[in-house]
């Protein structure tokens, strides 16, 4: 049948399975924005206040339930307006679509109106892209494009369309998404790297069993990578089966009960001693599904350095990349686990596991006082009303990584934040995303008040559609996390880094339509948070801690992993 350029990218993504996208109309999409109207029954659309917002949303909306998340959004600032969102899905592996349009392909490179060349400028963010000049090949690429999105190492795929293109009348034969790798257009040799899944091998499978095996201090350092592959079980199954202690990083934080006696915490920069010690004392570190990050390894020299390495991951790029490996596993992660954990030899907790239980008791003493707010209340209140479903996003900054150091997480995909990017403003369109992908949960938000003021925009759309996200805004009136390098490492200059000129949050709330709550008690905060999931409403608790509180543990890049500033 023909039908326009711009029906072909909505039939698609109904095609892909897509039940919902996230964006923002202009000029030269209308003519998509136009058949989304007239197949609103059979596609959502989610219109946020921000094409930021709305790259961050469909990234919340794809770390939430593994799918891929899309956006789209005009030419020019339109197209632009995404690139942090799509920055941020790259650096931490998400699978996103992200769909632009352009001016029309004779205006193209002639400096018109709102044109810029958006598939240049996210060249180096994005797993690969296209500009879809030729109305004949719209299918194919927007069917490719989902492949290499989700296919190995997931990661965001930009789109960009020519008005013209939209326009154009275009045969079209749906197809199950199933058989879209078999389409021409995939059988590209540029292209077969971005689709192609390696299998472990046996020899590689073997030597990684008697690497773990031999060990007799062995440790898990496990990443987000885990939870991307849903190898949660797996990961699980090998931990209990060779009583190997779990550290996690930021991104992997899901991916293993915190309430395991196995688990240590987080590792790395703000991790626990007890993680932080076990790296440095293991004789294998059990590296899966993570890249390690300068914020985990600070000094690669003296990371580990007592340790054989095993790293196992489905990039291939990141064996070898920041620490030499003894030995390496290139695979899917779950289907590497579940031949890795019937080679491993069942064994009985040991004096190893009795050493990490203790260094578990080396705690900084910021974490048994308060002044005004602790964060941990903030944390394990919401956990003791909501459970293990609620799925939690944050901001970054200090509370971020309060809500990783005391959120007790348990199951897999019920936290978001950005890791690698580390991007101020993401969480508020994370939670869009993750609220609308996810109706049925609760889902709450951490929010520090510097990176509220980045996003606060987006409770136009929570209030529209009525989406009833629990935002915290842990407001110390300054750059939190900045001010603390300031006070450790700057002489306490203190250089614009103070926020004490608004706004208030709660009335801005109330503003926007929202239910607004100051806190700056224990009590006042349970308080406020109980009323405000009596109802299924969107709200904002606006929680007053203390100016000087800080993020510890804490170790000074450069150190060791296993000397940090324990308290100030």
């Amino acid at each position: 049948m023909k039908i326009t350029g711009a029906r072909v990218v909505v039939e698609c993504l109904i095609e892909q399975g897509v039940h919902t996208v996230f964006g923002y109309p202009g000029g030269t999409i209308l003519n998509v924005y136009d058949e989304l109207y007239k197949c609103s029954d059979r596609i959502r659309h989610i219109l946020t206040a921000h094409e930021q917002g709305a790259a961050h949303a469909a990234d919340g909306y794809a770390r939430s339930t593994g799918e891929v998340g899309v956006v789209m959004a005009t030419s020019g600032p339109g197209a632009t307006n995404l690139v942090t969102g799509i920055a941020t899905a790259y650096m931490d592996s998400v699978p996103l679509v992200a769909i632009t349009c352009n001016v029309p392909t004779s205006l193209l490179g002639k400096d018109s109106f709102q044109e810029v060349d958006i598939a240049g400028i996210t060249m180096p963010i994005t797993k690969h892209n296209y500009i879809a000049r030729d109305p004949k090949k719209l299918a194919a690429t927007i069917r490719e494009a989902f492949l290499i999105a989700k296919s190995g190492r997931p990661g965001p795929v930009l789109i960009d369309i020519p008005k013209d293109v939209t326009a154009a009348m275009i045969d079209y034969t749906p197809l199950d998404p199933a058989s879209a790798k078999d389409t021409a257009a995939i059988q590209k040799a540029s292209l077969r790297r971005l689709t192609k899944t390696v299998e472990a091998t046996d020899e590689d499978i073997k030597a990684a069993a008697e690497l773990i095996n031999a060990a007799e201090r062995p440790l898990i350092y496990c990443g987000g990578g885990v939870v991307i592959s849903s190898a949660e079980k797996e990961l699980l199954d090998l931990a209990e089966k060779a009583q190997i202690p779990v550290c996690v990083t930021l991104m992997g934080k899901s991916a293993f009960p915190s309430t395991n006696a196995l688990c240590t915490g987080m590792v790395g920069m703000h991790g626990t001693k007890a993680s932080n010690l076990a790296v440095s004392k293991c004789d294998l570190l059990i590296a899966i599904g993570a890249r390690f990050s300068d914020r985990v390894t600070s000094d690669t020299k003296r990371f580990a350095k007592n340790s054989k390495v095993l790293h196992i991951d489905i990039d291939p790029a990141e064996i070898d990349k920041n620490v030499k490996t003894s030995a390496s596993v290139i695979g899917n992660i779950k289907e590497t686990l579940s031949r890795l954990v019937p080679a491993v030899e069942k064994k009985a907790a040991g004096k190893w596991n009795e050493q990490v239980a203790e260094w578990k008791q080396l705690v900084p003493p910021s974490w048994m006082s308060a002044r005004n707010i602790h964060p941990r209340v903030l944390c394990e209140y919401v956990h003791e009303k909501l459970g293990d479903d609620a799925i939690i996003t944050t901001e970054v900054g200090q509370h971020q990584m309060w809500v990783a150091q005391f959120y007790p997480f348990v199951k897999p995909r019920t936290f978001i934040t950005s890791g690698g990017l580390g991007t101020m403003g993401f969480g508020t369109g994370a939670a869009i995303g993750a609220q609308v992908a996810n109706p049925n949960k609760y889902v709450v938000h951490y929010a520090g008040d510097g990176s509220f003021r980045m996003n606060c925009n987006e409770l136009a759309t929570i209030c529209h559609y009525n989406l009833p996200v629990v935002i915290i805004v842990v407001n110390n009136g300054t750059l939190g996390m900045v001010r603390q390098w300031q006070n450790l490492f700057y002489g306490q200059r203190y250089s614009q880094t103070t926020l004490d000129f608004g706004p208030d949050f709660a009335k801005l709330a109330e503003a926007y339509g929202i239910r607004g709550y100051h806190a700056s008690t224990e009590a006042e905060f349970k308080k406020a948070f109980d009323d405000a999931i009596s109802e299924r409403k969107p709200a904002v608790i606006e929680c007053h801690i203390d100016l000087n509180e800080m993020v510890l543990p804490m170790v000074p890049g450069g150190k060791p992993v296993d000397e940090p500033i324990m308290e100030v």
